[in-house]
């Protein structure tokens, strides 16, 4: 019988053989320390393997920055999930600060040119909040919502999306998950119009008839804001396009948001490498 040298074995034995030696095994009544013992080594086992195992992502403290004067009324709010990234909170932070200074140079500028024409200031505003729209094991997706008000005859809302891959540790986007803008466009397009029609006609009171308008044709979805989103947790299981006010209607309108499910002709228009983050086709 040929010897076999303790430091020769590979870690899974090694942990077995060191832990089962202190592991009760020849009384009843001694089971659940057994159990316990048992859950210690496949643990210990693991983990000298190298094992990886799925750790709940860590949600960091909310900001949000809300600063009112006589000049603007600024307001820049991201969630937790966002907050317990660094490389987001570096981002989102040098975009809040480039923003602000933007703004306060146009209120300045639009607060002396009413002063030397004698008409009244109005006070500007800039207000931006983020939001969690999936919060998955691979992904996180945010989106924004940005209200701008110039003194104008009403203000005007923006959308931005962001996509963070916890896997790769870094910033992804949608475009590089697709295997063509082509691909990913032909898979969402008849959902995308359909459902849009329907939502004009719901806030209209009456059927699209389709006709050379842009209020009555069907929006490129590809040129609009395309934001990942998940039910469960999970996975990705759906696409939300938004369209912002006067791209698809009358300001009246205000903004579309048109959710489609991840189907087969999505999921495989996702690169392969990114596919497992995707739901699979029902």
């Amino acid at each position: 019988m040929r010897d076999v040298s303790f430091w020769s074995m590979g870690p899974l034995a090694m942990a077995a053989l060191a832990l089962s030696a202190c592991s009760p095994s020849r009384h009843d009544d001694a089971a659940p320390a057994n159990q316990a013992a048992n859950a210690e080594v496949t643990d210990f086992a693991n983990r000298m393997a190298g094992a990886q195992q799925e750790q709940p992502a860590l949600a960091g403290k909310p900001f949000a920055v809300s600063e009112k004067t006589d000049l603007l009324d600024f307001v820049y709010e991201y969630p937790g999930e966002a907050a317990a990234v660094p490389a987001l909170v570096a981002k989102l932070g040098k975009a809040m600060g480039e923003a602000k200074e933007n703004a306060l140079k146009m209120a300045r500028e639009d607060q002396k040119s009413a002063k030397e024409s004698g008409y009244p200031y109005r006070k500007h505003s800039l207000e931006t909040r983020w939001a969690v729209t999936a919060d998955t094991p691979r992904l996180l997706a945010l989106k924004s919502e940005t209200y701008i008000f110039t003194g104008g005859a009403h203000g005007m809302t923006g959308y931005d999306s962001l996509i963070w891959d916890r896997h790769a540790k870094r910033e992804a986007s949608l475009a590089a998950m697709m295997t063509s803008p082509k691909a990913f466009a032909a898979a969402i397009h008849d959902g995308f119009c359909k459902e849009l029609d329907r939502q004009r006609a719901e806030k209209r009171g009456a059927p699209v008839v389709p006709g050379d308008d842009d209020f009555t044709k069907c929006v490129d979805p590809m040129k609009e804001v395309l934001v990942l989103t998940s039910k469960d947790g999970k996975l990705i299981d759906g696409v939300t396009v938004i369209v912002g006010p006067y791209s698809a209607g009358p300001y009246a309108e205000g903004s579309y948001e048109v959710a489609l499910p991840v189907d087969g002709a999505i999921r495989n228009a996702v690169r392969t490498e990114y596919q497992d983050a995707f739901i699979a086709a029902r």
